[in-house]
């Protein structure tokens, strides 16, 4: 079954008309990006988007085959001509079957947004399925196997990443399902960071008018086992660690900084964090890492390790200079090789979090400089046991390594 990709970008396109930011400003050439819409073996189509008989001519396609128009959500804003020839667009009812001569099935996913998914299976018995902008296939419940992985997987992996959640929850995405990213909108600068952010997903995107052949495995990107985010007070690092592993399901979140009774501050702070992760996500406070990291269970959110140092300090008594010099120093140089040795050897998907310090100003105490210059050393034992390593600067991750 082959796919042709007439258009992969959010039903405005991108860039959006009229539209002043950033992303739209450079989202040109292969980055500029028309309402997406699925051309599946030249006899149906997915979605009728304006121009979409010039999109297939340059994709080296022609409509004059398609038998079926169906539409996976509703269309705002002036009616869609449709070009001579073509069948007239419709939907399917959620959870019905529709056949075509073809030999193609295609059948109705419920959506919890206002739109129709679909799952479409070919001649050759290859399916794919195909999600509407901004929806989540409703009604799945983790514990309730899917029958078989999809082949192949579009959907608004940037504006709903917990869709790819869902469906790897219940084993609708499998390790050699192709998870191709559509509905492409200028929430994310494109090119490089749009590439990074979906492949930290195990998605990719592709041009306007691009060809696939579903069930012809392309090899998903490959998602770093151990991950380290470093960055500076509000540069965004936490929310880049959750980036990374929203699109899974089961995460374990373990913070490290527990409570502090009566600090409001800081219960604000804890608070904001909860408030952003997936309701699926489960929390544990605790700064007993190794043990987390040497049992089997889904991905862990490690933030931070920053916090978790203080601890480790706290412990073997590292802000008294004669505790420090009488065996503290050696206490913490031990819990450290501890850590980077449990990250070396976990099974798990790990995605740690840490400070970056000591570019500025020097702190005016012993134990300040003492803090800084271990936070630097735990800092670059675990980078170097990790496949990728991230330094976020104003809201932008650099990859150091990865």
């Amino acid at each position: 079954m082959e796919l042709t990709l007439l258009g992969t970008g959010a039903p405005a396109g991108l860039p959006r008309p009229d539209c002043p930011c950033a992303a739209c400003a450079t989202a040109l050439g292969p980055d500029a990006r028309a309402a997406t819409a699925l051309l599946v073996d030249g006899v149906l189509l997915l979605d009728l988007t304006p121009g979409a008989a010039f999109a297939a001519a340059r994709a080296g396609r022609s409509l004059g085959g398609v038998r079926q128009v169906l539409l996976s959500h509703p269309h705002d804003g002036p009616a869609v001509e449709v070009p001579a020839g073509l069948p007239q667009p419709g939907r399917v009812p959620d959870g019905r079957e529709q056949a075509l001569p073809t030999g193609h099935r295609v059948r109705a996913v419920a959506m919890d947004t206002p739109g129709t998914g679909y799952a479409v299976t070919g001649p050759d018995g290859h399916r794919l399925l195909y999600l509407p902008p901004g929806g989540a296939p409703a009604g799945l419940e983790e514990g309730t196997p899917h029958a078989e992985p999809y082949h192949m997987v579009l959907a608004d992996v940037v504006g709903r990443p917990d869709a790819l959640a869902r469906l790897r929850a219940v084993g609708a995405v499998g390790p050699t399902t192709d998870v191709v990213a559509v509905h492409i909108d200028h929430d994310v600068p494109p090119g490089a960071e749009l590439r990074r952010r979906l492949a930290a997903a195990g998605a990719t995107v592709v041009p306007d008018g691009t060809t696939l052949v579903v069930g012809a495995y392309e090899d998903a990107p490959h998602v770093p086992r151990r991950t380290l985010v470093l960055g500076g007070a509000r540069s965004g690092k936490s929310v880049e660690a959750e980036r990374r592993l929203e699109a899974f399901p089961e995460v374990l979140y373990v913070a490290t900084g527990g409570t502090r009774g009566g600090d409001t501050e800081w219960a604000a702070r804890v608070a904001t964090h909860r408030e952003r992760r997936p309701g699926s996500w489960r929390t544990v406070e605790t700064c007993d890492l190794v043990p987390l990291l040497k049992d089997e269970g889904p991905p862990l959110l490690i933030d931070c390790l920053s916090l978790w140092l203080t601890y480790a300090m706290d412990a073997v008594g590292a802000w008294d200079d004669a505790e420090w010099a009488n065996g503290g120093e050696r206490g913490l140089r031990e819990r450290v090789r501890e850590l980077a040795a449990a990250v070396r050897e976990t099974r798990r998907t790990v995605v740690a979090v840490s400070n970056e310090v000591g570019s500025g100003i020097v702190p005016a105490t012993a134990s300040g400089r003492r803090y800084r210059d271990e936070l630097g050393r735990l800092n670059a034992a675990v980078a170097g046991e990790c496949e990728q390593v991230l330094l976020v600067v104003a809201g932008q991750a650099m990859v150091l390594r990865g």
